[in-house]
């Protein structure tokens, strides 16, 4: 082989062997530090039977189509999930930079040079003009990753990248979480309004009535006074719930990031919503470790790890190598004659001796840097542990607190008739018959709390079990854990 393209085939191979060592130290996943098992949930249930919550799509979980068209909606619109969008785009650039520093960068280059020697300077003791042409491909500076640094600088910016996928991930989760709500929310309190609108327009009939009496002499104006003010209590209230409809609307339109159709609004709260029958809690080691946001943290602590396999490779020689090759000639007609050939080769090996303690310090750093995101980790999964402990909690409760609510108001629905009945024939007071409407009034409003509390709670175990990231129309999608369709190239 002629010496010229020898440095070119050395380099070439040094960058394929680069890199094949790396002191970082190995990845162990910390032990979660929570319990092995929900609170409140049996561990002989079964809980494995069924598909777990993130590998449900939100399409197949939420019933309603106009829900699912919102949804849809704020996925495209809003502005948090856009924003997380860019973040991924921006992390790929970055990784796909850092990347780059592995392989040499080969540069081609042409020069044209002319220079003129006065004759005090000539050797001849004229005055003469030299020229020179030159083309050829060079490399600069590229350093042999003989102790993987350019590799574990690498290796954090892909960790770096997966991490904001996960982010974008668990920010979908947050927004179909907080649509789904939202909508629960302002159906609850459209049925609050009209509940309102029939109590007033219930009121308004019996306060005629009572004055129609009191007009007779047949009732006191104690209870013309007792009926005036439960049609002002009446009137109130639908005043309230007019304004939180459309507090409830605007926050809805927020979240979606853009005008909402009317046709898409609710209309009270029926059966919004259809969750797989008893959705498995699972255990915690399989469902924590699904949840996006415990993987973004997980993502972050192994680029820490990785940092500190570069801060230790700082600490090693290193080596680097420039070189060109090409041809040189005075004439540009002979430039790529046999005789033009031109090479250099300049390797460089730089041996750390004294730096104050620079090295030292970074290495320091990485590795503190490390134990905050093994912290940061453990306190994603202690977070998301009770989290689901929570809305298990709600969960078990809430039937049982809507039987208690139903079976409530049909009682006052009963006493509220007898009251009713027995004050138009004298047997009791005009205070009694308030008195039993109230509690109804009180009662019905309870029935649409606990019933959006039951709604809402489905959307907040679904969520907290990490569903809603997984799209109906990429059902080949990555379970997350591996790596994402979207990764680059390594």
């Amino acid at each position: 082989m002629r010496p010229g393209p020898f440095w070119l085939c050395l380099v070439f191979a040094a960058s394929a062997l680069g890199g094949c060592a790396s002191l970082a130290p190995p990845y162990q996943r910390p032990v979660a530090p929570v319990a092995s098992q929900w609170a409140l949930v049996d561990p002989t249930a079964g809980q494995a039977a069924g598909p777990v919550a993130a590998e449900i799509a939100w399409q197949d979980f939420f019933a309603d189509a106009r829900l699912r068209q919102i949804v849809a909606t704020a996925l495209r619109e809003n502005r948090d999930l856009r924003a997380t969008v860019l973040s991924i785009e921006r992390a790929r650039a970055l990784y796909q930079g850092q990347r780059a520093g592995q392989f040499p960068f080969v540069d081609a280059s042409a020069s044209f040079a002319v220079q003129r020697t006065p004759s005090t300077l000539s050797a001849t003791g004229d005055a003469f003009t030299s020229r020179q042409y030159g083309v050829g491909v060079g490399v600069s500076a590229f350093e042999l990753d003989f102790f993987g640094r350019a590799r574990s600088l690498s290796e954090a910016a892909l960790q770096q990248f997966l991490a904001t996928e996960e982010a974008r991930r668990a920010t979908q989760i947050s927004v179909v979480a907080e649509v789904a709500t939202a909508y629960l929310v302002l159906a609850a309190d459209q049925e609050r309004l009209k509940l309102a609108h029939d109590t007033l327009a219930s009121q308004r009939d019996s306060y005629r009535l009572t004055l129609r009496s009191y007009e007779l002499g047949a009732s006191s104006g104690l209870e013309r006074a007792q009926a005036q003010t439960t049609v002002d209590a009446a009137r109130a209230d639908v005043a309230g719930f007019s304004a939180q409809v459309a507090q409830d609307l605007n926050a809805l339109t927020l979240i979606v990031g853009a005008p909402i159709p009317d046709e898409l609004l609710p209309q009270g709260t029926p059966d919004l919503l259809t969750v797989f029958t008893d959705l498995p809690a699972g255990v915690p080691s399989q469902v924590l470790q699904q949840r996006p946001d415990v993987l973004q943290a997980e993502r972050t602590l192994q680029a820490a790890q990785a940092d500190i396999g570069a801060a230790r490779a700082a600490f090693f020689p290193s080596i680097s190598l420039t070189g060109s090759f090409g041809k040189a000639s005075a004439d540009l007609g002979s430039l790529f004659g046999s005789n033009a050939l031109t090479w250099s080769f300049l390797p460089t090996i730089s041996l750390p001796i004294f730096d104050a303690g620079l090295r030292r310090a970074n290495l320091e750093v990485s590795e503190a840097m490390r134990d905050i995101a093994v912290a940061g980790y453990e306190k994603a999964i202690q977070t998301a542990f009770r989290e689901v402990a929570d809305a298990l909690a709600a969960r078990s409760t809430l039937n049982d607190q809507l039987e208690a609510r139903q079976s409530l108001v049909d009682a006052t629905v009963l006493s509220q008739r007898l009251s009713n009945a027995l004050y138009r024939n004298g047997v009791s007071s005009y205070l009694e018959l308030l008195d039993a409407q109230r509690s109804l009034y009180s009662a019905q409003q309870g029935l649409i709390s606990v019933r959006l509390a039951l709604l809402s709670n489905r959307v907040t175990v679904y969520r907290v079990l990490g569903g809603g990231w997984r799209d109906a129309a990429l059902a080949g999608e990555r379970v997350p854990g591996s790596s994402p369709s979207s990764l680059p190239a390594r």
